[in-house]
C-alpha cells in the first residue's frame, strides 16, 4: 500500500481557511461591519434615550398576557423595581404567541382583547410598551398602542412585516434568528430603514448549535453594535433548548445571570427578560423566565458592570 510523505505536498499552495467574521460576500467588508462603527442612530421613547452609549435599559414581562390583572400586576412591580433603581425600563408582554412548540400550547388573548389590555396598563402605569407583531394585518393596531414594534426571530427575514413595521414610524426592535450570523442581521435593519425609519434596535437570542441547544457567541455584540443601531441580548430565551422537551422548549435557568453579566459586559445597550411572580404557573416560557423575586437583586450587579463598561467607553 502507498504512503504519503509531507514532502509530497511542499509544492501545494497553502490551505485557506475561512474566517468566520470576514465571509465571502464584498457588500459585507463595509465599515459597518468590519471597520470603524457606523455613526449611532439616536432616539427615544419618552424619557429613555437609545444609543451613543446611553444608560442601559430593560425589556422585561411575561411572555403574554395571561390576564389584565397579572400583566398589570407585573407592570407595576417591574416599573417600581426599574424606578427606584433608576433604570430605564420597557414593559413587554405578547398578546399571541404564534410559534409556539405545540398546537395545544396557549397563544394569548389574541389581538383586539390583548391589545386593549396593554392600552390601560400603559394608561395606568406611564411605561413604554413593547409587543410582537407576526403579519403586515397586525402592525396598524399595534402601532396605535405600543411604542415598540418587536418582529419575532422566526420572522426576521419578512421583507413585508419588516417593511410594514418601518412605516408605522414606531421603534422596533428585531430579534436576530438562530440561523442567522451576526453580520446577516443588517439586512432586517436594511429593510426598515428603507422607509425612513431608523429607529430600529437589534436583539441577540443565541444561535442554533446542533439540534435544541442555543449558544450566545458573544462576539455577535460588537458585530452587530458596528451597524450603529443599539443592541438588545434578550438573555432568558438564551438559555433555552428549543423543542428540547418535545412539544414544549428545555431550559438552563442557571445560565441567566451569568450570561447577563457577560453580555453586560460586552457593551449592550439594553437586556431583554422574561419575568414572572410564579414560572412554574405561566401559561408560557415559565421554564425560561427570572422568577420575580431575582428581578431587582440581577440587576443591581448588572447597573455596576454596565457603569463601568460605559466609563471604559468615554475614554
Amino acid at each position: 500500500m502507498a504512503l504519503f510523505h509531507r514532502d509530497d505536498y511542499r509544492d501545494c499552495p497553502p490551505l485557506a481557511i475561512a474566517n468566520p467574521l470576514e465571509p465571502e460576500y464584498p457588500e459585507r467588508r463595509s465599515k459597518e461591519f468590519f471597520g470603524a462603527v457606523a455613526q449611532d442612530k439616536t432616539f427615544s421613547v419618552n424619557s429613555i434615550r437609545f444609543g451613543a452609549n446611553a444608560p442601559l435599559f430593560v425589556i422585561a414581562g411575561p411572555c403574554v398576557i395571561e390576564s389584565e390583572s397579572h400583566a398589570l400586576r407585573m407592570a407595576e412591580s417591574l416599573g417600581a423595581v426599574a424606578t427606584e433603581l433608576g433604570v430605564p425600563y420597557i414593559f413587554k408582554a405578547s398578546y399571541d404567541k404564534a410559534n409556539r412548540s405545540s398546537l395545544s400550547s396557549y397563544r394569548g388573548p389574541g389581538l383586539k382583547k390583548g391589545l386593549a389590555i396593554l392600552k390601560n396598563i400603559k394608561k395606568k402605569t406611564g411605561l413604554p410598551i413593547l409587543t410582537d407583531v407576526h403579519d403586515v394585518s397586525q402592525v396598524a393596531p399595534a402601532a396605535e398602542v405600543c411604542d415598540i414594534l418587536q418582529i419575532p426571530a422566526f420572522l426576521c427575514r419578512q421583507t413585508d412585516l419588516l417593511v410594514a413595521a418601518g412605516r408605522s414610524g414606531r421603534v422596533v426592535n428585531v430579534k436576530k434568528g438562530q440561523f442567522l450570523s451576526p453580520w446577516e442581521i443588517g439586512n432586517a435593519a436594511e429593510k426598515i430603514a428603507s422607509t425612513g425609519n431608523e429607529k430600529i434596535i437589534l436583539t441577540e437570542r443565541g444561535s442554533s448549535f446542533g439540534y435544541q441547544n442555543l449558544v450566545v457567541d458573544m462576539r455577535a455584540f460588537p458585530i452587530m453594535r458596528k451597524l450603529g443601531y443599539p443592541v438588545v441580548f434578550d438573555v432568558t430565551h438564551a438559555v433555552q433548548l428549543p423543542g428540547g422537551e418535545g412539544k414544549s422548549s428545555g431550559v438552563q435557568p442557571e445560565f441567566i445571570e451569568p450570561l447577563a453579566r457577560a453580555g453586560t459586559a460586552a457593551g449592550v445597550d439594553g437586556l431583554f427578560l422574561e419575568v414572572h411572580d410564579n414560572p412554574a404557573k405561566a401559561l408560557s416560557d415559565g421554564s425560561n423566565a427570572l422568577p420575580l423575586a431575582q428581578f431587582r437583586p440581577l440587576l443591581e450587579k448588572i447597573l455596576k458592570l454596565a457603569a463601568l463598561v460605559r466609563e471604559w467607553n468615554r475614554r
